[in-house]
């Protein structure tokens, strides 16, 4: 009885770790560090790429590429929304401003001392993430880095989390 105890729980414990192992299927495409790694080249590749939507959470966001390839997304038809932080309503040029007044829907998220997210979402397959702000900044002269990881389920761990904090954001309207 004992031995048939411990082979059912081994098994049990091997079955717990081969599920939690393979649950999460994940294909990381990139990897890049800054300064002049071409993180912002490969994020402006993946947008030009969307082809139905792209989500976007930033801490700061002073990037003319990124911000010029959202805008281009967007006059494809491309569904693209974003998220900020709420440092970004006083900076002198922040992107908040050029999405909003793009037409783009952009939040404000003042419910934290810092919505320090880096994040995009794109077609629900694509997330993008890491230290990486989305300024010249962290491509030209900061230590950052950057993943591109391809997974549908990991995409919507992040889209849920989106949503949880566009649910307690303020629409921008620009300036």
């Amino acid at each position: 009885m004992k031995r048939i105890t411990t082979t059912v729980l081994l098994f049990l414990i091997l079955s717990f770790v081969a599920i939690t192992t393979f649950a999460l299927q994940a294909d990381i495409t990139k990897v890049c560090f800054s300064p002049h790694g071409g993180c912002t080249e490969s994020i402006v590749k993946e947008i030009n790429a969307a082809k139905s939507e792209i989500l976007v959470q930033a801490y700061s966001f002073t990037s003319a590429p990124i911000a010029k390839a959202l805008l281009d997304a967007h006059k494809r038809g491309v569904k693209v929304e974003a998220i900020l932080d709420k440092s970004q309503r006083k900076e002198r040029y922040t992107a908040a401003t050029f999405l909003a007044n793009a037409g783009i829907p952009t939040f404000i998220d003042d419910k934290h001392a810092i919505a320090h997210n880096k994040i995009m979402i794109i077609d629900r397959e694509t997330v993008i993430t890491g230290s990486f702000n989305f300024t010249k900044a962290a491509e030209e002269k900061n230590a950052d880095n950057l993943l591109i990881i391809k997974s549908k389920e990991l995409a919507k761990i992040y889209i849920d989390n989106w949503y949880k904090h566009k649910e307690h954001s303020e629409e921008y309207g620009g300036r």
